[in-house]
């Protein structure tokens, strides 16, 4: 039988396996001098030297940065809906309101006229992702912020390596987070980068992932127990090192996709944008479960939906549904179709999968 070709496939080799041994053996198992490194690295590599606080996840490097930055009860922080779940989880968790504003269909990004109509007195944020690996409009949510003197907040959790007119994304607002999951396109098993814009929302960032406290049982504000272990950023560590090659082969494999992809819409970037392709996500007009049933069991061809159901409509967070529809927002989880870009693919599964896809397409037309 045809082997399987997963959406997504994590990379670990046998330099992480003796990193991780090089920490078991040295006995400094919690946070220490790995995650330390991994912060300097992390920070030289993607940030031009912008602070690095690192964290057990993603999402608590939202949270704790939007605590960090001062969003709490009674604030309003706007958001997509067109997201994971932890984009809207971190605002409610700070207590404040996430208000959901559309996307638009070319980048699945917060939709900058969107988010100006969504602006009222309690707004205290704008926290916009770069989905995909697609940065979302920089230069327009940035004019937006600085008009009504509002912070603007980088959910960067699929986007390392990214950048808008040639400046690293995670520079541009007040905080960024970085997710580093298993799926993302580097990973240290579990755990997230926040990079901050001040030296005072650093300060904030650390007590908060430390119990509140710099120094041992002098705790200065309430806390959390979020930090990283060193087993953890030794694995990210030995990422980095492999990162820049990993997407420039995500690229060389979108490209190709681009070149030979029939019958469906496949994904633009935008003229100021480096694109790394976390995520290379189609559009399917119609019947799109169908067409991922058909990839999955007529060709071995694993593909993802990211995402089916908006933030807005789920359970969790309906409560927040805004009256007006998103139009953008519900198309795009009827119509996308993330396909393998990994860098694990060879050509003969870049041949598979276009091959597929396009006698898909071809057969729902």
């Amino acid at each position: 039988m045809t082997d399987f070709i997963p959406p997504a496939k994590p990379i670990i080799g046998e330099e992480e396996r003796a990193a991780v041994d090089r920490v078991l053996r040295s006995g400094m198992i919690a946070q220490g001098p790995e995650v330390a490194a991994f912060e300097q690295e992390f920070s030289a590599h993607f940030l031009d030297g912008r602070a690095v606080v690192a964290v057990n996840s993603g999402t608590s490097g939202l949270h704790l940065g939007l605590l960090a930055a001062g969003v709490g009860p009674g604030d309003e922080v706007i958001v997509p809906s067109f997201t994971f779940a932890a984009t809207g989880n971190s605002v409610a968790l700070t207590g404040a309101t996430p208000v959901f504003a559309d996307i638009e269909p070319d980048t699945f990004s917060l939709d900058p006229a969107a988010v100006e109509s969504a602006i009222t007195p309690r707004t205290r944020g704008i926290l916009a992702v770069h989905l995909y690996g697609h940065p979302f409009r920089v230069t327009e949510l940035q004019g937006i912020a600085a008009r009504h003197g509002i912070p603007l907040f980088e959910d960067a959790a699929q986007a390392h390596g990214a950048s808008w007119d040639g400046q690293q994304v995670g520079t541009f607002g007040e905080f960024a987070m970085f997710s580093l999951y298993p799926t993302k396109n580097m990973t240290s098993g579990e755990g997230g980068m926040v990079a901050a814009a001040t030296p005072e929302l650093e300060r904030q960032l650390r007590l908060l992932r430390n119990q509140g406290m710099e120094r041992q049982y002098e705790n200065e504000v309430v806390g959390f127990n979020a930090r990283m272990t060193d087993i953890h950023a030794s694995i990210g560590r030995v990422q980095l090192t492999k990162i820049d090659g990993w997407t420039e082969t995500r690229r060389a494999n979108a490209a190709y996709l681009d070149q030979h992809l029939e019958g469906v819409v496949v994904p633009p970037v935008a003229p100021d944008a480096t694109h790394v392709y976390h995520q290379y996500t189609i559009r399917v007009p119609h019947d799109r479960d169908g067409f991922v049933a058909a990839l999955r069991d007529e060709y071995r061809v694993g593909s993802g939906v990211y995402y089916p159901i908006p933030n807005h409509r789920l359970p969790s967070l309906r409560r927040f549904a805004p009256s007006d529809e998103l139009k953008e927002t519900e198309r795009a989880a009827r119509e996308v179709v993330s396909l393998p870009v990994h860098p694990s693919l060879t050509r003969d599964d870049l041949d598979r999968i276009v091959t597929a896809v396009n006698s898909v397409a071809k057969a729902g037309a």
